[in-house]
């Protein structure tokens, strides 16, 4: 009995259970180990399709931003360019409207100018002639004779032109 209660030597129990074991481990790596290695693979695949799918969305997130990036940037410019445009067409509108106006004002300016010209030639015309009356029924009663118009119409001229060159000088 010495031989049987010593543990360490394997009995009829020991290699049963051996066996057991070692059917239990073959049965699982041909039955169980296959199905869990499968479903491990089939889990990687859908993780890494996953992973693909989200790197590509960022991918084109990314693209569709510098898209967005580009398109405004590209109306920025376009609306620079509009309104640069405008200003420029503001400030020609300006300046041809300021050149009419100008235009027009000198264009008054020189009509006034004419006009008072006019007005004092008709004034100078009327003074003198109603001077040379005046200094002929002067001289016809200073002399008490009557002054032949004709004879003396040199006189006149000559009198009226130094008034008139008179009255020019005197305006400038």
């Amino acid at each position: 009995m010495i031989a049987t209660s010593l543990f360490l030597l394997p009995n009829g129990t020991f290699v049963v259970e051996v066996v057991v074991v070692l059917v239990i481990l073959w049965v699982m790596k041909k039955k169980v180990l296959p199905v869990l290695n499968k479903s491990i693979a089939e889990r990687q695949d859908k993780i890494r399709t996953a992973l693909e799918a989200a790197d590509q969305a960022q991918a084109q997130a990314a693209a569709a931003g510098d898209e967005r990036e580009k398109l405004l940037s590209a109306a920025r410019d376009q609306a620079r360019e509009i309104v640069a445009n405008a200003q420029t067409t503001s400030d020609q509108i300006k300046a041809e409207s300021g050149a009419r106006g100008q235009a027009e004002y000198d264009r008054i300016l020189a009509n006034a100018d004419a006009e008072v010209a006019q007005a004092r030639q008709r004034a100078i015309d009327e003074a003198s002639a109603k001077m040379g009356e005046i200094v002929f029924e002067l001289v016809a009663k200073i002399v008490g004779r009557e002054v032949d118009q004709s004879a003396h119409q040199e006189l006149v001229r000559e009198a009226v032109a130094s008034l008139v060159a008179e009255s020019k000088g005197s305006n400038k």
